[in-house]
């Protein structure tokens, strides 16, 4: 894999990925795994992150909306496709050519795609999406068996499946995941009572899935994990420790495209808010916030070179930021990781978010489109 021609890209280790998906496959054992892969696959790039996983044992793919849904089909990708909430009515016939599995809640949604399947010859599949708490979307849980005796009378719709979304799987002690797994498993009982029984039935996403709830389930949804960033940035975890070994996929780098040498007292970057202290090799990478690197880790973040940790000598700007290298001798072309490993030192999604208030979902999901993914197969 050659280096793109930017002096800065996103590598995207395709080894590593196939060992989470292989591993948390593993874990979850009987059930299914389906790879969650909307949102460019949390930036890491959809179409080789999708046809990895798939080759690593994942049954079907997960994402948010129909585009996301064709693009994979345009790429060649025939596995389930299931969206994971509704769609505008104006999207239907699309979801239907494209043999993408429909998220259905809204009694006037289900009756909609009912009459475009019909429309086209088809009997499609959806799943009944549960509101068992979280209070996004989703059909109230004590509205279940009316909405799914709703699916099972059009004879154009197939119920494939029932699922519900956690809201706090990854906080361990928070009670709301017992509550609204006893109230899913109670739908699917209710279900059962009606004589209906989708083949399949999820609850679990990453923190979830790691946890090993919703053991009766027949599948699970894995975003995150597969990824390698633990889904709660404080504890680094899933919600409790855990022994599976998960590698982050995705690391940023750049090289270094400006050196120069600065006396104490001056400042560097926009409103010269941190003077220097001594003289200070200061070393420039070629990225900023328009590539995703959030202004705000000025102040508390890091960057790797030479395998050292290094301030930023000031704010970060749209394309370019500044880093204090101290009495090092820095050269034009060096590597510098903003996220991953150089040496033995590593700086993680996680860690940005600490800084950031945030959650490494968003870290990735951040880093622009105009930043090169490089796939690479490493040895690890």
């Amino acid at each position: 894999m050659t280096e793109p021609l930017r002096w800065a890209w996103a590598d995207i280790d395709l080894s590593a990925l196939r060992h989470n998906v292989e591993t948390l496959r593993a874990h979850v054992a009987p059930r299914e795994l389906w790879a969650v892969v909307k949102a460019d696959a949390y930036g890491h790039g959809a179409v080789p992150v999708a046809t990895t996983a798939l080759d690593a044992g994942a049954s079907g793919l997960c994402v948010a909306l129909a585009d996301e849904g064709v693009q994979l089909r345009e790429a060649g990708v025939d596995a389930p496709i299931m969206v994971m909430s509704e769609q505008p009515e104006s999207q239907n016939r699309l979801m239907l050519s494209n043999d993408l599995i429909a998220t259905v809640y809204n009694t006037a949604s289900i009756s909609n795609y009912a009459l475009a399947a019909k429309s086209l010859g088809r009997v499609a599949k959806v799943h009944l999406k549960i509101d068992t708490g979280m209070h996004r979307v989703g059909a109230p849980h004590v509205q279940a068996v009316q909405r799914a005796l709703q699916i099972v009378g059009e004879p154009s719709l197939q119920l494939d499946g029932l699922f519900t979304h956690f809201a706090t799987a990854d906080l361990a002690h928070h009670p709301a995941t017992v509550v609204q797994h006893e109230r899913f498993l109670q739908v699917v009982k209710d279900l059962r009572a009606a004589g209906i029984n989708p083949p399949h039935i999820h609850v679990a996403n990453s923190a979830a899935a790691v946890r090993q709830i919703g053991e009766k389930c027949t599948m699970v949804r894995v975003g995150i994990a597969m990824y390698g960033i633990p889904a709660n940035p404080v504890s680094d975890t899933f919600g409790v420790p855990i022994d599976l070994q998960l590698l982050p996929v995705l690391s940023l780098r750049a090289r270094v495209s400006h050196v120069q040498w600065l006396d104490a007292g001056e400042g560097v970057s926009y409103g010269l808010k941190r003077e220097l202290t001594r003289r200070t090799c200061i070393a420039t990478l070629p990225l900023g916030y328009a590539d995703g690197v959030r202004r705000e880790l000025w102040q508390h973040g890091n960057v790797l070179i030479n395998g050292a940790r290094r301030a930023f000598a000031g704010v970060i700007t749209m394309d370019q930021m500044m880093i204090d290298c101290g009495s090092d001798q820095i050269e034009v072309g060096q590597e510098a990781v903003l996220l991953g490993v150089q040496g033995i030192v590593q700086i993680t999604a996680n860690e940005w978010a600490r800084f950031l208030d945030t959650i490494g979902y968003e870290v990735v999901c951040a880093i622009s489109p105009r930043v090169p993914r490089n796939y690479v197969r490493s040895a690890r």
